[in-house]
């Protein structure tokens, strides 16, 4: 811990990230094993991590911001608002664009592919794109939260960031799965299934090293880019993670959210 801790905070919010990666390319790494896993076990890990995102939402990105607002002599809840309603807008237009790109494409290589390789295409392209997009505000956020720590935010701890971490990398795994397995199961080959599913979390190191810097070199708009991380953070628990995990196992997947949900709050409670 002491050596992590008199790191840099640039490389602690590269390490960080690329643990969340790490643990995707770990779930993506199933598809070696297994052609199919339990989806119980996939939605409760897929509601545990939503609900340390939700708690990690609020205790080390929004509360940060509004006490730094304070702290800078600016109102409390105007730049937080702002920031937290930008987040969560960035996520669902990023999904349009998404949708409206796969779609675009699918339509040009109809004609040149026949239809069981255009279904493979379009598996790839929509859970790859699906992924990698909502990793984006996910990195983003663990390296605003280290570059708090680093600048002094009052609330901000370094405690608080690597559960924040450890958060988004639990619910890292059954999503590298949720994209390797349906590929193989499409008949992509193995290697070609675990590295769309690994690489759809390579994204989380490069906005984990920006949100640091941008952390620690605008200290103004600082409380705007925590509260515009946590929106993204909330959008896509809303609009990805609880919707798809909810869908077969709505009680498990809810317990896992409550108990991701009181995990991060008491770590950040007791020990920030």
């Amino acid at each position: 811990m002491n050596w992590f801790t008199n790191l840099n905070p640039i490389l602690q919010g590269l390490l960080a990230t690329l643990f969340t990666w790490f643990i995707t390319a770990l779930g993506a790494a199933i598809v070696f094993f297994f052609k199919k896993v339990d989806k119980k076990i996939l939605n409760t890990m897929l509601g545990f991590g939503a609900g340390v995102m939700i708690a990690a939402s609020f205790w080390s990105l929004l509360s940060p911001a509004i006490s730094l607002c304070e702290e800078l002599g600016k109102n409390a809840f105007i730049l937080p608002g702002i920031g937290f309603f930008l987040g969560g807008v960035f996520i669902i237009f990023a999904d349009k664009l998404m949708d409206k790109y796969s779609y675009g494409v699918l339509v040009k290589k109809k004609e040149r592919l026949e239809e069981p390789k255009t279904k493979q295409y379009k598996k790839s392209i929509l859970l790859v794109l699906a992924v990698t997009l909502h990793n984006i505000p996910e990195g983003l956020a663990v390296g605003v939260a280290f570059g708090g720590v680093a600048v002094g935010i009052p609330g901000a701890s370094l405690v608080a960031a690597m559960t924040l971490a450890l958060g988004i990398g639990l619910q890292n795994f059954p999503e590298g799965a949720a994209v390797s397995l349906p590929l193989r199961r499409e008949g992509i080959s193995i290697g070609k299934s675990f590295f769309y599913g690994q690489a759809s979390g390579l994204v989380e190191p490069i906005a984990g090293v920006i949100g640091v810097i941008a952390a620690i070199t605008m200290r103004n708009i600082l409380p705007l880019l925590l509260a515009f991380s946590a929106g993204a953070m909330i959008a896509v628990v809303g609009s990805e993670l609880l919707p798809e995990a909810a869908i077969e196992n709505k009680n498990l997947t809810t317990m896992g959210l409550i108990l991701g949900f009181l995990v991060m709050m008491v770590l950040d409670v007791a020990l920030g």
